[in-house]
């Protein structure tokens, strides 16, 4: 590398550069003066090499002003540090630079936001505001190189296993994806508007139905959605695959191999030890059972705690709030805490008011010694009763067993809640490891309490098990699709199914949700007719590439591997967007705005 500005960069000097003239360009990370000796730390992409000038140059008058983050130009002589003053934290720690001559390329005004500092509590909004500064802070920077870098291997994974990468449109007809579309008006079409598609769904199937056989792409995808810690507002990515002639297992082998490789290739980011992956096949959990079992449809296999349903220990039972509960057709979920007996009464305290702050009344609980029960409720599961709560749950002496009683779908939600904050009490999730599953056997349909009404419970363009016979002879609440997901460390990555391919079954199922013929052709008429014309058995799924960044560089929030996110308010603050229109702006589109009143805070 030779240029006006360069003949290295700043991660390349090595002691074999020693007594060499280099050129460097970069940032002003520090600077420290020693009185006869400044220092800088000079910065750019590839690293940090240390420049020194003495005061006897002519250009220590210029690194004596240079401001911090200011872009410079130093060139001088490679120099061996002293065995002292080695630092074996960076790359280029045995040399450094002796500073010949220095050209200030742009000096950088006083900084709004900290960018090289320890501990920083720089508040998010302000981060979001100066995010080309925050960027520049190296573990930020370093996960969107990682973000890249995961990219490049799903795309070179897929090609590898003969899938063709596509494009399809960004202004497209709104669809229900589960989701608000976000709109844009058309100019050309007053009052009519384009959708941004909120996944490219319908023409990743309409491509099967052209008779390509295996399509991706890194999809972007809009959503007006509400942001979450795993769940970005606005935008997202998406490995968005499909394929045809396959059944469910098809999929999955599929996409295992891409998935699973790309997390052994960067488990080891940002630790010395890589954490384990998953091998494959992944294990596959029926939904119900996931329910039951981990209290969650998104179970977090590295927590070891597993859930029971114990009603038949407390029904008929002096314990009147659990055997009313049961008798009333509710549910008794227990929680085996191994070796947990013996911890100090203020342990099950603790978990007792975190229940109650969760608007619980309390977790109730057993522990085991020698035989016997102890604790609130232990009076009332002796004999028989401890003996078959025993064997439902595999407890032994020195376990403790939680229990959450409830109807059934508050119980087991409270359930995986309870079970996770009791596996993080006890300190044993496996924290080093990436664990893989697939959640299976959706319910095609679920009642709308709401709506008094049967709706769809998932993609309403799954294929159900059973098909067409399935639809007209069972009841639609007992009726499974073919839809997964997978779901890593309690964090879904992403939904799939095998697609329905045959108008008639499409008809049944719309109109088992309400929507009449006239509806459905109405609303998905593009991807009906196509499927009238010879449609291939297809299906797929669309991990999410935001979610895989953030899990293999272990961040808590989606947003620390995004470029430019947004806040939670779906606000750029960097660039002030959304923002108001101009009148001739508006006009020009057709549009007239009819606001909500102000609000009163």
């Amino acid at each position: 590398m030779s240029s006006v500005y360069r003949t290295h960069t700043c991660g390349a000097l090595r002691p074999q550069n020693v007594g060499q003239e280099a050129r460097l360009s970069g940032w002003v990370q520090r600077k420290r003066d020693h009185g006869n000796l400044l220092f800088i730390d000079l910065r750019d992409h590839y690293g940090v090499t240390q420049v020194v000038v003495d005061a006897s140059s002519p250009v220590f008058k210029t690194a004596e002003s240079v401001r911090t983050e200011s872009v410079i130009t130093v060139s001088g002589k490679v120099v061996a540090r002293d065995a002292a003053t080695v630092n074996p934290r960076l790359a280029t720690g045995q040399v450094e630079l002796d500073a010949a001559d220095m050209v200030v390329q742009s000096m950088a005004e006083p900084l709004p936001i900290p960018v090289h500092i320890e501990n920083d509590t720089t508040p998010e909004e302000l981060r979001l505001k100066y995010r080309f500064l925050d960027l520049r802070k190296d573990k930020l920077h370093k996960n969107i190189v990682l973000r890249s870098q995961v990219i490049s291997s799903l795309r070179r994974r897929m090609i590898e296993q003969d899938f063709i990468e596509f494009q399809t449109p960004i202004l497209t007809a709104d669809s229900p994806e589960g989701a608000r579309s976000y709109v844009v008006p058309s100019r050309l079409h007053p009052g009519k508007f384009y959708a941004l598609p909120q996944a490219p769904q319908m023409f990743k199937q309409l491509l099967m139905v052209s008779g390509f056989d295996r399509y991706f792409q890194i999809a972007p995808c809009f959503r007006d959605e509400d942001a979450r810690a795993d769940r970005a507002p606005g935008e997202f990515y998406q490995l968005d695959f499909e394929m045809s002639f396959v059944t469910q297992e098809d999929v999955f082998a599929a996409i295992e191999p891409v998935l699973g490789g790309v997390f052994e290739e960067f488990a080891g980011f940002g630790r010395e030890t890589p954490r384990k992956v998953t091998p494959f096949p992944f294990p596959r959990i029926p939904y119900a059972e996931a329910l039951l079992t981990y209290g969650s449809d998104k179970p977090d296999l590295r927590n070891p705690l597993r859930i029971v349903d114990v009603a038949e220990v407390f029904a008929g039972s002096d314990f009147k709030v659990f055997a009313g509960i049961v008798a009333a057709g509710g549910v008794v979920r227990a929680l085996r805490a191994p070796k947990a007996a013996s911890q100090p009464r203020s342990f099950f305290d603790k978990l007792n008011s975190w229940a109650q702050g969760e608007g619980k009344p309390g977790l109730g609980y057993i522990g085991l010694d020698a035989g016997a029960g102890k604790g609130p409720i232990a009076k009332f599961v002796t004999g028989e009763r401890l003996d078959r709560l025993k064997a439902l749950t595999g407890a032994e002496d020195g376990d403790a067993v939680f229990f959450v009683a409830d109807k059934p779908e508050q119980a087991w939600k409270f359930a995986g809640q309870a079970r996770t904050k009791v596996a993080q009490e006890l300190g044993i999730v496996a924290e080093d490891e990436f664990r893989f599953c697939w959640i299976v056997d959706f319910p095609m349909f679920e009642y709308d309490e709401k709506a008094k009404k049967i709706d769809f419970s998932h993609n309403p363009f799954s294929m159900p098990q059973g098909g067409l016979e399935a639809l007209e002879t069972k009841d639609p609440l007992t009726i499974n699709a073919w839809q997964y997901d997978i779901v890593c460390n309690g964090i879904e990555l992403c939904s799939g199914a095998i697609r329905n391919h045959k108008p008639e079954i499409m008809y049944k199922a719309f109109g088992i949700a309400g929507y009449s013929k006239e509806e459905v052709e109405a609303r998905f008429g593009g991807m009906l007719n196509a499927f009238k014309f010879g449609a291939p058995p297809h299906g797929g799924a669309a991990p999410g590439v935001d979610r895989i960044v953030m899990l293999l560089a272990d961040e808590p929030n989606i947003r620390e591997v995004i470029c430019f996110p947004m806040n939670q308010q779906a606000v750029d603050l960097m660039m002030d967007a959304p923002a108001e229109l101009p009148p001739e702006k508006l006009r020009e589109l057709h549009i007239g705005l009819r606001l909500p009143p102000p609000r009163k805070d």
